[in-house]
């Protein structure tokens, strides 16, 4: 059995709105006295009657009795939407901030990125920054130098090295910090969600770094991320919290749909009588966009069995114009299920309308959306309708006795027949 190296109990952390202090010199310094040097609870800031003073938006619970354990070698995500104390915890459990309430116990060297380019000064070069960096991030010389020609190949500005960082661009300066951060060796890497920059290449290589180490070298990762299908590539648990409260923890894919189905919205038509204010541009603007369930009762869910049609239409502003349309179909955890193209058609003035059908027995349970892009001249993407549709297909299985999550983004039901040989049949029986 793996051995637990963090250990958070009852963890709780208030903040007080619009004060900083106490209000008075004399009671700063007494506030001081007895919290650094008596080691002595807040004498102005006790929890007595804070319900009723955040209440009246005086008090604000940051995290309430948020408990969870994380073993050796595992690696926790952490999701929920901006404001849910996601980078609070991460700081109480990095002791950058202290908790109102609640331990936390730890077991090893404790390595934070909770900002890309920690420790970067902008005049030195990109050498120089390194070390800097590799100091502030808790490396000794030594093992900066050892690992100085790695970190430099994994950032690929080999050529820059030298030049002064102010002279990178974005994307260069990012490659480079997350490089150093990368190779740390901590028992405990606690990252936020710095992956959200850079490009999509070096994302996935700093996710495959990260996963290296978890699973081969065995160390520990708590990882934030609004990607679920980042967290659901690297953490084998996750914490779900909610506006301070942990609202689901279990098994990463479990939580992922939990939390996804939470937040979806389920959009299945859209209309706009105006042209005027309907979504679009100065080529297209969209008339209407629904997805129709062929059901046959209307009261039945919508599940795997169900065939759905997408219907659309728009206004072609332009005249004699050679347009295509792409249907585009995305699970909520970040998978492209399909890309489907429409073949050219030249319009003039006026309603442009488009159908698509997917049958039954095609995708698999899970929140999906669609997006719809419209392109000219076969190359020119003029317009990209973003999330215009959104549904949720649920499970069927009869005459199975096997409950667990069905793997795969499409569980077509193609023809799969076993043939036993008679033959064999009776040879086996007769021994």
């Amino acid at each position: 059995m793996a051995e637990t190296v963090i250990q958070v109990e009852q963890l709780s952390k208030l903040y007080r709105l619009g004060t900083i202090g106490t209000g008075s010199l004399r009671q700063d310094l007494q506030r001081w006295w007895n919290m650094s040097v008596l080691r002595r609870e807040d004498p102005f800031f006790q929890l007595q009657g804070t319900e009723t003073a955040a209440a009246h938006n005086q008090f604000l619970w940051a995290l309430q009795d948020v408990s969870f354990e994380v073993e050796q070698g595992h690696a926790l995500g952490i999701i929920g939407s901006n404001g849910s104390g996601k980078s609070t915890l991460l700081k109480i459990i990095s002791r950058i901030v202290k908790p109102t309430k609640g331990t936390v116990r730890g077991k090893g060297k404790i390595s934070s990125l909770l900002e890309v380019g920690t420790g970067f000064h902008h005049e030195l070069t990109g050498r120089e920054n390194i070390y800097i960096s590799g100091y502030t991030l808790g490396m000794d010389k030594q093992e900066i130098r050892s690992k100085f020609d790695e970190i430099v190949a994994f950032s690929g500005i080999e050529k820059f090295i030298d030049t002064p960082v102010k002279r990178y661009s974005s994307g260069m300066y990012v490659r480079l910090a997350f490089a150093v951060a990368a190779h740390l060796e901590p028992d405990i890497l606690i990252v936020d969600e710095v992956l959200a920059v850079g490009d999509a290449d070096f994302q996935q290589k700093c996710l495959g770094k990260m996963q290296k180490v978890s699973q081969s070298d065995g160390r520990t990762i708590i990882f934030v991320s609004h990607s679920m299908q980042a967290i659901n590539n690297l953490c084998d648990k996750a914490v779900w919290l909610n506006k301070g409260i942990m609202k689901e923890s279990g098994r990463a894919s479990d939580v992922i749909n939990k939390y996804v189905a939470n937040i979806q919205k389920l959009n299945i038509k859209q209309v706009w009588d105006n042209p005027e204010t309907a979504p679009g541009n100065n080529y297209v603007r969209f008339k209407r966009v629904e997805l129709i369930p062929h059901k046959n009762n209307s009261e039945d869910p919508l599940d795997i069995r169900t065939p759905l049609t997408i219907q659309f239409e728009f206004w072609n502003l332009s005249d004699s114009i050679v347009l295509s349309s792409g249907l585009i179909l995305n699970s909520y955890k970040g998978e492209c299920i399909f890309d489907i193209p429409a073949p050219d058609v030249r319009c003039h003035k006026g309603i442009v309308s488009g159908e698509c059908h997917i049958p039954g027995n095609f995708l698999n349970d899970g929140s999906y959306y669609i997006s719809i892009t419209i392109v000219k001249d076969k190359a020119v993407g003029i317009y990209n309708f973003e999330e215009c549709l959104s549904f949720e297909i649920e499970d069927y299985r009869p005459d199975l006795n096997w409950y667990g999550k069905w793997k795969g983004v499409v569980r077509p039901n193609f023809p799969f027949v076993l043939t036993p040989s008679k033959s064999f049949v009776d040879e086996t029986y007769n021994v």
